[in-house]
């Protein structure tokens, strides 16, 4: 006998009353038409790592330790002389979360990081893109708990994209709503 794995408790959550309470409230005829989260991307810019390549390795490994999974490295696109910046440098590192993982940073990121924060009074409602999708900044990494505060070498900010199957902003931040995401009162 193969012993199951427990779902993450958002994604049951998603299962069990975000379906059923979306679907009541904007008139959904199906299931399939309900939206849900497909993807969460976690980006983290190091435009200090052209002078020192360290500083990217640092990085690298915090963000693996907040996701998770192991971040990928991206590259700079063109030359800029003004920022001393070549084609092919690395400047970022960036994660793509799915699945079970996707849910449990979720998790994570709405119960513990986001209380962490000083005079927390919600995440703004302004950042949908026209899409159904939202970015929330971050300015530093020592809200996860995984981060440890003697460690770090210099706080770094970092973008976290939650994509969504939602055709419009509404539909999205209804979705985000009864996930658990702290929006501000208007």
């Amino acid at each position: 006998m193969s012993a199951t794995k427990a779902q993450p408790r958002v994604k049951e959550a998603y299962h069990k009353l975000v379906v059923p309470s979306l679907m009541k409230e904007r008139n959904y005829t199906s299931v399939m038409a309900v939206p849900r989260l497909t993807k969460i991307v976690v980006n983290m810019g190091i435009g200090e790592a052209t002078q020192n390549i360290k500083l990217l390795d640092a990085a690298m490994e915090e963000l693996g330790r907040i996701t998770g999974q192991r971040p990928a490295t991206r590259r700079a696109k063109k030359s800029i002389a003004a920022f001393r910046l070549r084609e092919g440098m690395p400047i970022a590192a960036t994660v793509t979360l799915r699945g079970d993982r996707m849910y449990e940073f979720l998790d994570r990121l709405f119960n513990v990081a986001l209380p962490r924060v000083r005079d927390f009074r919600g995440v703004p409602t302004n950042a949908f893109d026209g899409r159904g999708n939202y970015t929330l900044g971050l300015k530093d990494q020592i809200l996860f708990p995984e981060i440890d505060y003697a460690k770090i070498d210099k706080t770094r900010g970092m973008n976290v994209t939650f994509v969504t199957t939602a055709r419009t902003d509404e539909e999205s931040k209804a979705l985000l709503a009864h996930l658990g995401m702290p929006f501000r009162n208007q």
